[in-house]
């Protein structure tokens, strides 16, 4: 099958949604198919070889295409840049797309959807549901397939009137032999060059306050210097900058920035207790995320706290973390101190999240699409 894959994204980027296309990308080139991702041709701090920079097999072409690049004008003109960029993006890759020969046309890309009405391949997924729902209303309409990453997402969908045998619910996924160290938590800790006393609570991610990790910061304010330390994994540039200033202080927090794929399976492997802080206060945390680093926790075999939310409880449950209350800095502190305090606790709901976390693979993701696909065209 011949699988053409838009994504209008910088590549390789410190942002989730590379790894997540990349690793998408990999999995269907290794189920036989050919696939050609269709990338912008944009200017990139990140000078590494895609390939290289997620651990991705070379099996699949990545086609770059010419567009208008002023996103980094934003600051001076808005969000007229990105749109610029986006719109003759799409203008660029569309005698690609009309011309070469395609089973499946697969994006995540809402500039792409006009192409709905003249491709009948198009399977458009989506993260987050539409502002401006009206908009995108035909689109959803004509097209062949929607992938969406929660339930919640499918039923926001299904109350618009689109027909739930279009829409696959397919959460995120892990690469589980990436995240099979064979390295003890001990090891893990002296390669990263940290503390083999102290009991190590982190955080990988984003740190976007939907994510709750101002919520978490407020629990390292509560617990021992001497006793813990609080690592955060992740971040731009500009939001690691905001967050060391409220961190400001704070003794037993460790903010490392982002660092390459590769390396988080060790920040895993040395953290005592895993934490998903998720708010409860915007929809795209409540509803909507299918976080990767819930798989990616799941597959480290460390234990889970994460916050009891309708989008994580599609995958998160009582036997397999330990769910708290959003947005409760005390519930929070209290949760991690139970895990902490009670090692047959801990290892009981790491073991089971392992077992569990072995149907969340891409390849099965990627089976099930194919899946979904096969029953529309039979």
């Amino acid at each position: 099958m011949k699988i053409i894959y838009i994504a209008n994204l910088r590549l390789p980027t410190e942002k989730a949604h590379g790894l997540q296309i990349m690793k998408m990308c990999e999995s269907f080139a290794k189920q036989g198919n050919e696939l050609e991702l269709i990338i912008p041709r944009r200017a990139n701090q990140i000078k590494k070889d895609p390939f290289e920079y997620y651990g991705v097999a070379r099996i699949f072409k990545i086609r770059k295409i010419s567009c208008l690049d002023l996103i980094t004008l934003d600051k001076y003109i808005g969000h007229l840049g990105l749109w610029i960029e986006s719109v003759s993006f799409n203008i660029f890759a569309a005698p690609r797309i009309f011309l070469k020969k395609s089973d499946i046309i697969y994006t995540r890309d809402k500039f792409f959807l006009p192409f709905s009405l003249f491709k009948k391949n198009l399977i458009f997924e989506i993260h987050t549901f539409p502002q401006n729902y009206f908009l995108y209303h035909l689109f959803f309409k004509k097209i062949t397939g929607i992938t969406v990453i929660t339930q919640k997402l499918k039923e926001l969908l299904m109350k618009q009137g689109i027909s739930s045998d279009k829409i696959l619910v397919a959460p995120d996924g892990v690469d589980l032999e990436e995240f099979d160290t064979k390295k003890s938590r001990e090891e893990c800790r002296e390669i990263l060059n940290l503390s083999q006393g102290k009991k190590i609570i982190l955080y990988t991610g984003h740190l976007y306050q939907w994510k709750g990790t101002g919520v978490l910061l407020e629990v390292a304010r509560k617990l021992p210097i001497d006793n813990y330390q609080f690592i955060f994994v992740g971040g731009t540039k500009e939001d690691i900058v905001e967050f060391e200033k409220q961190a400001g202080g704070v003794g037993n927090v460790l903010v490392v920035g982002h660092r390459s794929h590769k390396e988080i399976p060790y920040w895993l492997k040395s953290a005592d207790v895993l934490v998903l802080p998720n708010s409860g206060k915007e929809d795209i945390s409540k509803l909507w995320t299918s976080p990767m680093k819930m798989f990616e926790y799941m597959a480290s075999r460390r234990p889970i706290v994460a916050s009891s939310l309708p989008s994580l409880r599609e995958v998160l449950n009582e036997n397999n973390s330990v769910l708290v209350e959003p947005d409760n800095p005390e519930k929070l502190a209290a949760a991690i101190k139970k895990i902490l305090e009670n090692p047959q606790l801990a290892e009981k709901i790491s073991d089971q999240a392992f077992m569990e976390v072995q149907d969340y693979t891409w390849e099965k993701r990627v089976k099930k699409i194919f899946e979904f696909l096969s029953s529309k065209n039979s």
